[in-house]
């Protein structure tokens, strides 16, 4: 998983150190033979001056250099090319870049450091910033919210949105909830016997019309059979569209004047890359989400997507689905991908 920008910034760890060893050594070169005008303390009271001077004087008196911007000019574009090339979205790899770049960029470096963990760090950080959007847990927002819950799925057709409310329904029923699943995508042919298919082996309660009736109808029907059984948790399965589609775009926004979702979920392929970043901005244009689901991460080796889908939306990526098995799903944690390109 993720294994072409895990070997990328692995690769751009090495370059960063080889031009942070080299602009040590040219700047002792220049140097060496002068002595300091000031102390040490002046030197430190400088801060995150880069002239030459300053940073000849922190290198003769502590052994220490301070980075300045020209010598990381190809190391950052290189880092944004490899972003780029990972499928990682244009403003999402620039603001990664002016990140590490500000916190590399007048820092100070004692000769033998190691310079693989400055430069991590400084990336894990960059990292972190683009996708630490709005929190949201999902189980705690269950636990928390008036029952039953209500939560619609959304995306376009292909994406494993079916798949992820079957997975979705087994996580539910794991934490002792009970579901009730609407068949709201009456537009597709079979899509009512897909869903049919998970509720029966699931053992999950099914809510459906006739193909083709009003999807607002099937999950106002669910919500009134939740409420009058005391059921917990509804999820609606609703057809899949493009943001193009104005009729099925008009259709989703009845669904939700109709029956209200607690969470509106965008489901897409994190294969998908570029793509999925434009289409879960322009869902969330129509229809505002709360967080989103990327399928077949385990199939995914760049990576972009997962990066850039919750900086591009301000919504965080809730699960990951990683197989075909309804436990095939793990919980998103940022913290969790930026290790899992560094270990």
């Amino acid at each position: 998983m993720f294994n072409n920008l895990k070997q990328k910034l692995s690769g751009l760890k090495d370059s960063f150190g080889t031009v942070i060893d080299k602009q040590a050594e040219e700047v002792y070169e220049v140097q060496a033979g002068e002595e300091p005008e000031t102390s040490p303390d002046e030197v430190e009271q400088e801060g995150k001056t880069t002239g030459i001077g300053d940073k000849a004087k922190a290198l003769l008196m502590r052994r220490e250099f301070i980075i300045d911007e020209k010598s990381l000019e190809d190391p950052l574009w290189d880092l944004e090319v490899a972003l780029l090339e990972s499928d990682v979205a244009m403003p999402v790899a620039e603001e990664v870049v002016a990140s590490v770049k500000e916190e590399l960029v007048g820092s100070s470096f004692k000769i033998g450091e190691n310079k693989g963990k400055l430069v991590e760090q400084a990336l894990k950080h960059a990292l972190m910033r683009v996708l630490s959007v709005d929190e949201l847990d999902f189980d705690d927002f269950v636990r928390a919210a008036d029952k039953p819950v209500i939560v619609a799925f959304i995306g376009v057709n292909g994406t494993g949105k079916t798949t992820s409310i079957a997975k979705v329904t087994r996580r539910l029923q794991n934490n002792g909830y009970s579901v009730v699943i609407a068949a709201a995508d009456t537009f597709r042919a079979g899509a009512i016997d897909q869903i049919q298919h998970h509720a029966d082996k699931l053992g999950a309660k099914l809510i459906k019309h006739q193909e083709g009736s009003d999807p607002a109808a099937v999950v106002y029907d669910a919500v009134e059979y939740a409420r009058a059984r005391h059921m917990d948790v509804v999820l609606a399965d609703t057809a899949g569209r493009m943001h193009t589609n104005i009729n099925l775009m008009d259709q989703l926004k009845k669904i939700c004047r109709v029956a209200p979702p607690d969470l509106v979920i965008f489901v897409d392929e994190a294969t998908a890359g570029n793509d999925a970043v434009e289409r879960a901005t322009l869902f969330n244009d129509a229809v505002p989400i709360n967080g989103n689901i990327l399928t077949k991460a385990d199939a995914d080796s760049r990576g972009g997507a997962a990066i850039s889908v919750a900086h591009a939306t301000g919504k965080p990526i809730l699960f990951l689905g990683v197989g075909q098995e309804y436990d095939d799903m793990v919980k998103f944690d940022p913290q969790w991908l930026v290790d899992r390109l560094f270990e």
